[in-house]
């Protein structure tokens, strides 16, 4: 099949859709760079769309019908979103399903330490990273810090114009020659990802001491060892009221710092971090409230923990989503574990996740003919997995056929891939285990260049028609 360029299809009218989009798209970006920093952002815009949150249904025993939005957030991490159809859900709904979490520095538990005259913090390197592209970029520390009585202390430093930023090291060039001769996996250890957040030793004035006179030419000293640390908890204590025993129950996340630009000449990329997988997360929020009354119930999900195996209370593998279906059915009047058996089994889904773009530098890690093109509209991979598709979901050729038929009808630029040469690696989604069920799946999404680098690129043009595509198959999809 030829590449094309989606660019060359657009009207005036829609090339200004496209760029209003992609700025929408970087303002989710910019606001949501954790998993709860999403949630926030899509509970915030969804509520103001008319979605009702579902423990409220419940408790006040909320009968649903048809056009009704509901919506049920798990652990402040992963959300799932319905807006009830026509049709009984026992027939299946329409799902998108993407994820909101992406490769990053997570602080350990007992993290804060002085070397050498810095203070670290220890970290644990999330998901699949190339750990030499952390060294040396501005990083900035999101997340939650949780105190014994149940406060919740929200922690966002490195963001804004005056806020200061943190780093990791890296060897001189001029003392490097051993280590620039190991393996690229090995030129930078995970254990050798502590980010420096530090330098200035706490200073005590004598005049605070009762057991000491102040004298007016030495009337400071520091606190002695650890003087550096010490001065970074009498800053986390003014600032925040945190204790060091405190980082047990926190969740601290190291982020590249900076906002998501434009990037090119013409400006017809993204550059940002976090696009894996939050560009499909957007789109998928922005379908599920730009469709209107459907025949099938649609649905959409966006879930925590992918990039580890989707484990946890707050990944695909949980309960939760199961559960919520279950719920909705129940409010319904529908629910029976039969009936949800079948809901579940009839579904469709869209697996939204992104794929990897052709880069003409590295192009013999691709096969030409079945790679997705930056600017060739929406992606399908029909498998994923690695080498002889270990872990893949690999959907009919039935279903493949309707979602042709469909986007051929809605004129949807979209094209197949491959993650790279058969031999050479792999990856997955969350496809398989909705698969489980036995719906029919299929992972569909945005090419991304950079994939899990710090800073990932995608074309305007792909984000806008992905979200055209999820449109069109949710309120057309019923096989």
């Amino acid at each position: 099949m030829e590449h094309k360029n989606t660019w060359e299809t657009y009207n005036s009218k829609q090339l200004k859709e496209v760029d209003v989009f992609a700025k929408e798209y970087i303002d989710f970006l910019n606001n949501g760079k954790t998993e709860r920093e999403c949630i926030d952002t899509i509970v915030n815009e969804i509520e103001k769309a008319g979605y009702k949150e579902l423990n409220t249904l419940i408790k006040n025993k909320t009968a649903l019908k048809c056009g009704d939005k509901v919506y049920s957030v798990w652990m402040n991490k992963s959300i799932v979103m319905f807006r009830i159809g026509e049709k009984d859900m026992a027939e299946g709904l329409n799902i998108l399903g993407a994820h909101i979490d992406s490769p990053r520095l997570d602080v350990k538990q007992n993290p804060l330490y002085e070397d050498g005259g810095f203070a670290y913090l220890d970290t644990h390197y999330y998901g699949g990273v190339k750990k030499y592209q952390w060294v040396t970029i501005p990083l900035a520390i999101h997340g939650v810090v949780v105190k014994k009585d149940g406060t919740t202390i929200e922690v966002n430093v490195g963001e804004n114009e005056d806020d200061p930023v943190f780093f990791v090291s890296d060897l001189l060039i001029h003392l490097a020659q051993e280590q620039l001769e190991k393996k690229a996996s090995k030129v930078i250890e995970g254990e050798a990802l502590d980010i420096i957040i530090g330098n200035k030793p706490l200073v005590i004035d004598k005049k605070d001491k009762k057991d000491k006179k102040a004298d007016d030419d030495e009337s400071k000293e520091n606190s002695g060892k650890d003087a550096v640390k010490s001065g970074i908890l009498s800053i986390l204590k003014e600032s925040y009221d945190i204790e060091e025993e405190d980082f047990i129950s926190a969740e601290l996340e190291v982020v590249p710092a900076g906002s998501a630009r434009e990037a090119g000449f013409d400006r017809s990329m993204i550059l940002a971090y976090g696009q894996d997988d939050r560009v499909c997360a957007f789109s998928s929020l922005k379908a599920m409230l730009e469709v209107e009354k459907t025949k099938r119930t649609a649905c959409c999900i966006l879930v925590d923990k992918e990039e580890i195996g989707s484990v946890g209370a707050t990944g695909m593998q949980s309960k939760f989503f199961e559960n919520a279906v279950a719920e909705v059915m129940n409010l319904t009047g529908e629910y029976s574990e039969l009936n949800l058996r079948r809901c579940l089994s009839k579904s469709c889904m869209l697996s939204s996740d992104v794929s990897s773009a052709y880069d003409p530098g590295f192009a013999s890690s691709f096969d030409k003919k079945n790679v997705a093109y930056l600017g060739g509209g929406m992606v399908f991979n029909k498998f994923t997995g690695s080498r002889g598709k270990s872990g893949s979901n690999d959907a009919n050729a039935e279903y493949l056929a309707h979602i042709r038929d469909i986007f051929e009808k809605e004129k949807i630029n979209f094209q197949t891939a491959e993650l790279g040469k058969v031999d050479l690696g792999g990856g997955g989604t969350i496809a398989y285990i909705l698969a489980l069920y036995g719906m029919n799946v299929i992972d569909s999404g945005v090419a991304v260049l950079n994939m899990h680098a710090p800073w990932e690129a995608t074309s305007k043009a792909d984000v806008y028609e992905t979200k055209r595509g999820y449109v069109a198959f949710l309120k057309n999809a019923d096989l």
